[in-house]
């Protein structure tokens, strides 16, 4: 593959983790490319292109399914958008670091659904965890993982 293809696009409406995306992508020469509705300020001093989509539900992520190409990399916690770019060859990630893998998503999937099934009983759920530097650590240990791969490292 070669380097200048690769492209990193970013689920980026409540990512918690762009800067330590912007120094990998620098580090790594790989186009970034920040999703985000326009209801979000996101700085686009880390050297990725912004894109600004509009704030109905799904709007970044299908603007990143529809974008995306084998190979290049994505990094969202959004368990659905995974589940749709995982068959297409796409490596994600979540912004504490975990890959997501085909063989896992029935499993994920299942249970967002049943939240929801709570959720609309009015049950409440719990949301996730406030992300901590371990995570913050593990992100940026897979994603330098997933570069470097690519890279051929």
């Amino acid at each position: 593959m070669r380097n200048d293809v690769l492209t990193v696009y970013v689920d980026a409406d409540s990512c918690p983790v762009k800067e330590e995306i912007g120094h990998l992508c620098k580090k790594y020469n790989k186009k970034l490319v920040f999703v985000a509705s326009y209801a979000h300020e996101i700085n686009p001093s880390l050297g990725a292109e912004l894109v600004t989509v509009d704030s109905r539900a799904e709007e970044a992520d299908l603007y990143i399914v529809n974008h995306c190409r084998r190979g290049d990399v994505v990094v969202t916690q959004d368990h659905g958008l995974a589940g749709l770019l995982l068959p297409k060859g796409v490596n994600v990630i979540s912004p504490r670091g975990k890959i997501f893998l085909e063989e896992d998503m029935n499993e994920l999937l299942f249970t967002r659904h049943l939240g929801k099934i709570q959720r609309r009983a009015g049950m409440k759920t719990k949301g996730p965890k406030k992300i901590k530097n371990e995570d913050i650590l593990m992100f940026y240990e897979e994603f330098e993982k997933i570069l470097s791969k690519l890279e051929g490292v």
